[in-house]
């Protein structure tokens, strides 16, 4: 017999709340990366554009959070010691946000921000609401939380404070509820997104799975405390600034902040990676431990925006702070995170049953590994691309980016159809 040795991931929820999620995030991640192509000419214009304003939640509610959604149900009653407390509100969580989505991306689209395209927004604040509830009620009838559950716990409360927030905004367009237009409140609401939480839930769930998957002892959950702190600080700070509207140069404070924490958690990554128990590391985590060095490319990039490229002169930079962040280290750790936690679950559905009636395959062999690494270069190659076709205005080398991570997106959905549609093989 050969099970799943990856000591904590074993099946706590239920399959069929969890595969819905990486259906529907792969779906997205292809959609994403054909509006891309579709528009490449969005790097010419204000960031503020509805194909910008498309492609940018497409990638970071149908692909990372739908995607997010799903692997933490799965990891959530690892992280507390306990079950998850509904299935029928994961269950909820993906019906209400799987049909705000595409309401809201068709809206942005076509720039009608009026009553349907709310109505989207209204759905997706009652599925985040939904998970919401879960994580809190599971949290809190465990009394075993760990670190990492309270990195999940903080991001959950993040996601609703943006996706809130985003509604207000929406709202804001036709009936002025606002001391000021959307646009003026945009950097507020993607910050509330990016670092509470997509940076929190990544590295609250990447420091649990790095070392986990490669097999390393390493840990420090007394560094793990202080990122949590730096992120939780540098955020705070950075709304209560863009509110106050306080100088340009006091915005290096939150940066330097979660600057910091990024650092942090790349030492942390490399620390466990130093003591790891298994030296062959495969394609899956080298994409997730890419994704790490993939972090500060953002950072780097904003740095530039408020030091010696303003934005109002440079609006391609902001395209492509953007590009790094949901293009870069998110879709690159999804990619390596997803063929290592998908085959585990899919494994425990087909043979949790008969693992102990003769020999099963290994998790790893219900994907085809030959795929991925094509569509790693696919992605590598085009996210590249992009970013040099962004900073030299180049429509070929955009076209050539785009068309490269279209054909990684398709590979991935290939390979997650080959994984899902796996039959058991017993010998």
């Amino acid at each position: 017999m050969l099970a799943p040795s990856i000591g904590g991931l074993q099946q706590t929820t239920n399959y069929k709340v969890v595969l819905p999620f990486y259906v529907y995030a792969a779906i997205s991640f292809f959609i994403g990366t054909i509006l891309l192509l579709l528009n490449t000419d969005i790097i010419n214009v204000h960031y503020f554009n509805p194909h910008t304003l498309a492609i940018t939640h497409v990638m970071a509610l149908g692909w990372g959070t739908m995607i997010v959604l799903g692997a933490s149900h799965q990891l959530l009653p690892v992280l507390v010691e306990g079950k998850l407390d509904s299935n029928l509100l994961a269950y909820l969580s993906f019906i209400f946000t799987a049909i705000g989505i595409p309401i809201l991306l068709v809206g942005f689209y076509t720039f009608q921000l009026g009553s349907s395209t709310q109505f989207g927004g209204i759905l997706i604040n009652i599925g985040v609401i939904c998970y919401l509830v879960n994580v809190l009620a599971s949290s809190l009838k465990s009394n075993r939380r760990n670190v990492h559950a309270w990195y999940m716990i903080t991001a959950v409360l993040w996601l609703f404070s943006a996706v809130f927030f985003g509604l207000l905004l929406l709202i804001n367009f036709s009936k002025p509820i606002l001391s000021k237009d959307s646009v003026h409140y945009l950097a507020l609401h993607a910050h509330l997104g990016i670092i509470g939480w997509f940076l929190l839930m990544v590295i609250g769930v990447g420091t649990r799975l790095i070392p986990m998957f490669l097999i390393s002892k390493y840990t420090n959950d007394n560094i793990l405390w202080i990122i949590y702190g730096l992120i939780n600080t540098g955020l705070i700070s950075f709304v209560f600034m863009l509110i106050y509207q306080t100088s340009a140069v006091y915005f290096y404070l939150p940066i330097f902040l979660i600057m910091t924490a990024i650092i942090l958690f790349g030492r942390h990554c490399y620390l466990a990676y130093k003591v790891r128990i298994r030296k062959n590391v495969d394609e899956q985590m080298k994409t997730s431990l890419l994704s790490v060095a993939q972090m500060i490319l953002p950072i780097v990039t904003l740095i530039l925006l408020l030091a010696i490229l303003p934005v109002d002169i440079f609006p391609n930079m902001a395209i492509l702070y953007g590009f790094c962040i949901f293009f870069g280290w998110l879709t690159a750790i999804i990619i390596g995170m997803t063929f290592k936690t998908l085959p585990f679950i899919i494994w425990n559905k087909v043979y949790h049953t008969k693992a102990y009636t003769g020999k099963t395959p290994a998790p790893k062999e219900l994907f085809s590994e030959q795929i991925y690494n094509i569509m790693l270069y696919a992605y590598l190659a085009g996210f590249i691309l992009f970013c040099v076709g962004i900073i030299i205005l180049n429509t070929i080398v955009l076209k050539l980016g785009a068309i490269a991570l279209v054909v990684s997106a398709v590979l991935y959905v290939v390979n997650i159809g080959k994984a899902l549609s796996h039959k058991p093989k017993i010998s």
